[in-house]
């Protein structure tokens, strides 16, 4: 792992060169880490160079003070890549990196090959939702919200055949920084790409869980209903559909990219 020190934060960042031409950047989850990825990483091998990185607030990266915007945690994004000097990517992002990944697709589209969005929407929850969400982590913690988490996260079938797996998931979650992850609530609070996302002009592969109760398949619906070159998969998953369906997932980013 490594870390870069930008102008207000300090971004951890795993970097795979294989000297490919290609380059599969992940962008995880709220209350997770870069670690999130990890059957991604094993089941690609060297198919592509891969930049796994913790987004601001969360796993290694700097929990920044005040509450962050999209626009924040996309320029993290165009940092990082000018850093590493990779002029082009393909970018996939699940939930809040599904956001990133929208931001990015509208406002700086020369940087990406193809995009893929996974369990995300144009807006996800609402406001009172999340408002509420922050008040109860700011009083009780992380932990007070972790079966709640478990439940939008995996199916109970999942959970019951991946115990262990699940349990470390989880455990990454409760560890998240408290001042990270509320402002990062407030950041996916606050987006809304309703009026923007038929700007995406990258070819795009909407992933959605036909169990995933956060971002419906609705919601994948309506992402590839405005966005021009865009196609939809549905997994039968609930939130995290990279861990709980890995093989399924690995298999729609591999012919996406290469096709």
């Amino acid at each position: 792992m490594s870390k870069i020190k930008m102008q207000n934060t300090t971004l951890n960042y795993v970097f795979d060169d294989f000297k490919k031409e290609q380059t599969l950047v992940f962008s995880n989850s709220l209350g997770t880490d870069l670690t999130m990825w990890d059957k991604q990483i094993e089941l690609l091998g060297t198919a592509f160079n891969m930049l796994r990185y913790d987004t601001r607030g969360h796993g290694k990266s700097e929990a920044t003070e005040g509450e962050y915007s999209i626009e924040m945690l996309g320029n993290d994004v165009l940092d990082l890549l000018n850093y590493l000097k990779i002029e082009k990517v393909n970018f996939c992002g699940l939930s809040i990196g599904g956001l990133t990944g929208q931001w990015l697709g509208i406002h700086a589209p020369e940087r990406l090959n193809k995009l893929i969005l996974c369990n995300t929407a144009v807006k996800i929850g609402n406001n009172e939702g999340w408002n509420t969400r922050i008040e109860t982590v700011q009083k009780n913690g992380l932990d007070s919200i972790v079966s709640g988490t478990q439940e939008r996260w995996f199916t109970p079938e999942f959970v019951i055949e991946n115990k262990a797996e699940v349990d470390s998931v989880l455990s990454t979650f409760v560890q998240t920084p408290l001042e990270g992850y509320i402002s990062c609530c407030a950041a996916v609070r606050d987006a809304d790409f309703t009026n923007e996302v038929s700007k995406i002009s990258v070819p795009t592969l909407i992933i959605s869980g036909t169990e995933d109760l956060v971002t419906t398949v609705k919601d994948g619906d309506f992402l590839m209903e405005k966005i021009p070159n865009s196609i939809l998969a549905a997994l039968k998953t609930a939130h995290i559909s990279n861990i709980e369906k890995a093989d399924d997932f690995t298999k729609l980013l591999i012919e996406f990219i290469k096709n």
